[in-house]
């Protein structure tokens, strides 16, 4: 496998896309069954933050490259705003399972170990 295969990295991205969605939704059921329906809630807003943050971060990767649309400093602010927002609604609002909502902060982690293990194993 060439190691600039563009073809491979847009096919572990996909995997780790998939992974964040099936992890976030199987954990958010999880909570919701051993500690009650406002930390499955809490847990999958925390997945569906950290995902969007994900996505983020692969668009700044992308953009890296020479002839790509730079964005102007203003987007960048207005993510962070609105992260800080979502933030604090997940504080204000979910109260006691705040540590489910964190703990779905995580899972864009768990997917990439899950892609590493994957292409350890799966790698040709």
């Amino acid at each position: 496998m060439p190691e600039n295969d563009a073809a491979f990295y847009d096919r572990a991205i996909q995997r780790i896309s998939r992974l964040i969605v099936v992890l976030g939704l199987s954990g958010a059921v999880t909570a919701a069954f051993l500690l009650g329906p406002g930390a499955g809630l809490a847990f999958l807003i925390g997945a569906a933050v950290s995902y969007q943050s994900f996505g983020g971060w692969r668009q700044l990767a992308g953009s890296l490259g020479p002839g790509r649309k730079k964005r102007s400093s203003w987007f960048f602010i207005n993510r962070i705003a609105i992260f800080l927002a979502a933030a604090w609604v997940i504080i204000k609002f979910l109260g006691p399972h705040v540590a489910a909502g964190a703990l779905g902060l995580f899972v864009p982690a768990a997917a990439i170990i899950l892609e590493i293990l994957y292409e350890l194993i799966y790698a040709s």
